[in-house]
């Protein structure tokens, strides 16, 4: 059976990782002042501060019971997770099949070729710190504004088109393209929404089993009453 997970910020934020619609960093910066591609051309120094701070919340902190409770479940099942968070919980939780839609923090890459990509969290990127063809590095993340990579984007369509259960976590369903992927479910298919909010939008114009609760307890009630 292929169960696939889409999370968002709400799973990280048991691990103590401000969301975007909370409060915490968020709140201390405009986001088109630090998290759009139109802020990093303006001033890049200014952004590269914001996510160096971002980078040191993901990685002072660890990942919690419900990225635990996912990688548990490919002991029984076919379990692959598309994530719209830029952290590396998942797999520092043991999931062996992650896709992640916005990119992942805890790399740099080339501003001049997005191939570019190291790993190098060791210290914070400054300005003028440069990838092997000279050019400026950035946080290898989708700024407001940007496109997806199209073949992640791709592989996360084909992997809900194929699935047998999805399980949507802590997300608003309001960033797009992202929130158009539960969409591409096959009829039939059970959808599992697990967060905190009252009600699901409107949008989704099939039956949602949903959880409401933060995503560790919500999980643990989804393996023990529907898996």
């Amino acid at each position: 059976m292929n169960i696939v997970f889409f999370t968002g910020a709400g799973i990280s934020a048991e691990s103590k990782v401000d969301t975007f619609r909370g409060s915490g960093l968020w709140d201390k910066y405009d986001i088109n002042e630090v998290a759009t591609i139109n802020a990093w051309r303006k001033n890049k120094k200014k952004c590269l501060d914001f996510y160096n701070l971002l980078c040191k919340t993901v990685v002072d902190n660890l990942p919690n019971q419900a990225h635990l409770y996912i990688s548990e479940l490919e002991s029984n099942y076919n379990v692959s997770v598309i994530t719209q968070n830029v952290d590396d919980y998942h797999e520092m939780s043991g999931s062996s099949n992650v896709l992640h839609l916005h990119g992942d923090i805890n790399y740099v890459r080339s501003t001049v070729n997005n191939q570019l990509i190291s790993w190098d969290r060791e210290r914070p990127i400054l300005l003028g710190d440069k990838c092997e063809r000279g050019s400026q590095v950035r946080p290898n993340v989708i700024f407001f504004g940007e496109n997806l990579d199209k073949s992640i984007l791709v592989k996360a369509v084909n992997l809900i088109k194929e699935c047998d259960i999805l399980v949507i976590v802590g997300t608003s369903l309001l960033v797009q393209p992202a929130n158009s992927l539960p969409l591409k479910c096959k009829p039939g298919v059970p959808i599992y929404y697990i967060d905190t909010v009252d009600k699901i939008d409107d949008e989704f114009d099939r039956d949602i089993i949903h959880i409401r609760d933060i995503a560790s307890t919500g999980i643990k009630k989804l393996i023990e009453e529907y898996l």
